[in-house]
C-alpha cells in the first residue's frame, strides 16, 4: 500500500483553527484541525451543462465518468472521447467530457422531453420516471462468503484516509469476492463517493460483476440502482436499507447486506448468494 498523502498536500481537505471541549471543558487555546473540502462541481457534455453537484474535488475523472454510467447518459467507458477539468473558477470546478455523438443525441432528447414538465423536487430531477428508471437485473455474480463480506468492510474502513483526516467524508469500495479490497474512493457525498469508485472501475478495465461493493453509509434506493448499474452483484453498507432500497435489490437481482458491525450483519435480499 502507498503512504497516505499529506493533508496539507490534498485537493480535498484544508487547515483550520479550532477550539476543542473535552469532558465539558473549553480548551484555554485553539488548535490546528483539517476539514474537508466541499466544491461545486458542474458537468458538462460536449458543451451542455447538465449537473451541478457538491463534491470533494478529487477523483474527478472518476467521478465524471461514473456519474455518466451510473445515469445512464453513456452506455460504456468507450462512449467518452476526452475529459477537461477545468481550474477552479467562482468558487466551483467546471468538468468538461466528450460523449460520443449517439450517446450526445440520445441525453438531448432526454433533456427535451423533460422540458416544461412539472418537477417533482428530487435531487433537481424534473420526473419521477428519471428518479425510479428502471435497471437490467445482474446477470453474473457467483456466491460469497460472509466473512470476505465482513472482512472487507473491516478493510474499507482502514483505507478512509480522508475521513481519517477530517471525519466528514464517506467512502465506496471494491473487494473480490474473496474480500481483498482493491479500491477504495472517499468524497463528501455517499452518491459521489460511489459514482468515483464506478468510474475508476470503468477506466481501470476492472472486471466487477463478481465481487463486492462496499459502501460506508445506508443502502438507499439509489446506491442499489448504480450498483446493479455497475453490474455488480453484492452491495454491502455500514447502516440500514430502506424498504424501496430492498425492493429493488429483489428485482435488480443484488444481494444487499446491511448494518454490518464487526461480525454482524442483515442479509436483505438473495441471501442465497451469501454463503458460511
Amino acid at each position: 500500500m502507498t503512504a497516505p498523502t499529506p493533508p496539507s498536500s490534498r485537493p480535498d481537505c484544508t487547515p483550520t483553527q479550532v477550539t476543542r471541549v473535552r469532558a465539558g471543558a473549553i480548551a484555554p487555546a485553539a488548535e490546528s484541525d483539517f476539514v474537508a473540502e466541499e466544491t461545486p462541481v458542474a458537468l458538462e457534455f460536449n458543451g451542455i451543462s447538465h449537473a451541478t453537484m457538491l463534491a470533494s474535488p478529487a477523483d474527478l475523472e472518476d467521478f465524471a465518468v461514473g456519474f455518466s454510467l451510473s445515469e445512464g447518459i453513456i452506455d460504456s467507458v468507450s462512449d467518452v472521447r476526452g475529459i477537461d477539468v477545468l481550474p477552479p473558477q467562482c468558487d466551483g470546478i467546471v468538468v468538461q467530457v466528450e460523449i460520443s455523438s449517439a450517446c450526445e443525441v440520445r441525453l438531448k432528447t432526454r433533456r427535451r422531453a423533460m422540458a416544461g414538465r412539472t418537477g417533482c423536487g428530487l435531487c433537481g430531477v424534473e420526473t419521477l420516471p428519471e428518479v425510479l428508471r428502471p435497471v437490467a437485473p445482474v446477470t453474473n455474480g457467483s456466491t460469497v462468503r460472509i466473512q470476505a463480506v465482513l472482512n472487507a468492510m473491516r478493510d474499507m474502513r482502514a483505507r478512509q484516509a480522508l475521513h481519517d483526516i477530517t471525519g466528514a467524508t464517506h467512502a465506496a469500495g471494491w473487494a473480490g469476492a474473496d474480500g481483498a479490497v482493491a479500491l477504495v474512493r472517499e468524497d463528501v457525498g455517499r452518491h459521489n463517493a460511489l459514482d468515483k469508485l464506478i468510474g475508476a472501475l470503468a477506466r481501470q478495465a476492472m472486471h466487477a460483476g463478481n465481487g463486492i461493493v462496499l459502501v460506508s453509509s445506508r443502502a438507499s434506493f439509489e446506491m442499489v440502482q448504480k450498483t446493479a448499474a455497475a453490474g455488480v452483484a453484492v452491495l454491502a453498507a455500514v447502516s440500514a436499507p430502506t424498504a424501496l432500497a430492498i425492493r429493488l435489490a429483489h428485482d435488480a437481482n443484488v444481494s444487499l447486506v446491511g448494518f454490518m458491525r464487526g461480525d454482524d450483519a442483515t442479509l436483505y435480499s438473495h441471501p442465497e448468494r451469501i454463503i458460511p
